[in-house]
């Protein structure tokens, strides 16, 4: 059997895939239906998998089309790249990077993740943010090549995830200076005490939770957020205290905009860095993911 693949066919389901529908994508393509229809059939039987299934007269990717979709996407995106190498418009040898991460994690540690990808060769790197759920869902789709997150993943042998603690900090509590007061009879002092919190879907909550729980300490939360740097930032503006990781407060504290109330003893949030298993690796991430520690 032939193992040459037809580039044309690849690039038809690409634009049928961005498309949505054979219909648009004849007419974007200057192609007949019936034409294209049989392309794409070509293509599935060359591949030996089905990379769509028709749901309410709508192509929805199959898994198997997603991966193809993504391997197509950099194919094509190279090819591009190779005609701008030829005619000196833009420097090779760069590798492309997605790195995905949660909006909890401290933007300081994905800034030193981006230092570090561009220290293990020159790249470009694409951030991108969202849910564990969703940013793992791209990772076994092979459309994200790392994530940063603090759920750690159950990874066995036959798991298509490879995970990494980077680091693991005890939480302390800060807050605006008017709040000084509060280092007296710490941490019981926190009660009825404006605070702000992660979102209760967070690993970091339920630690938090369960430490006020068995403290007996009922703080008023005034606010919930996944993102690190607004939590940063209600702090300073005094709406409340906020637990925090000490290296996402330091710069802060040495500007005197926050101050350090106590430690939860006990209280700690772990950082992870996780990949999917792939037949074709990204140098870049793999030199993160051995690496790559704090």
């Amino acid at each position: 059997m032939d193992s040459w693949l037809n580039y044309h066919h690849l690039y038809y389901f690409k634009v049928i895939a961005q498309e949505g529908s054979i219909a648009r994508a004849s007419d974007k393509l200057r192609l007949g239906q019936p034409t294209l229809s049989a392309q794409l059939k070509t293509l599935e039987s060359k591949l030996g998998v089905p990379l769509f299934e028709r749901k309410h007269r709508k192509l929805i990717l199959t898994e198997s089309g997603r991966m193809a979709l993504k391997y197509a996407d950099e194919i094509f995106r190279t090819g591009s790249e190779l005609v701008e190498v030829l005619q000196d418009r833009r420097q090779p040898d760069r590798i492309h990077v997605e790195l995905g991460a949660l909006d909890s994690i401290p933007k300081h540690l994905i800034s030193r993740l981006v230092k570090a990808a561009h220290e293990v060769a020159e790249c470009t790197v694409t951030l991108l943010e969202g849910t564990t759920q969703d940013l793992t869902r791209e990772l076994l789709a092979h459309r994200v090549d790392l994530i940063l997150t603090n759920h750690p993943h159950q990874v066995s042998g036959e798991s298509q995830l490879r995970s990494k603690k980077i680091i693991e900090y005890p939480i302390q509590v800060y807050a605006h200076p008017k709040f000084k007061h509060l280092r007296d009879g710490f941490p019981g002092s926190l009660s009825g005490v404006p605070t702000i919190l992660p979102t209760a879907h967070s690993r970091l909550r339920f630690e938090l939770d369960h430490y006020f729980e068995t403290q007996k300490i009922h703080p008023l939360v005034v606010a919930e957020t996944q993102d690190t740097a607004l939590q940063k930032i209600l702090g300073v503006d005094g709406l409340g205290v906020v637990p925090l990781p000490e290296l996402a407060a330091a710069s802060l504290v040495k500007s005197k905009e926050l101050i350090e109330l106590g430690k939860l003893k006990g209280v700690t949030e772990s950082i992870y860095l996780i990949s999917g298993k792939r037949k074709i690796e990204n140098p870049v991430s793999e030199a993160l993911l051995r690496d790559f520690r704090i």
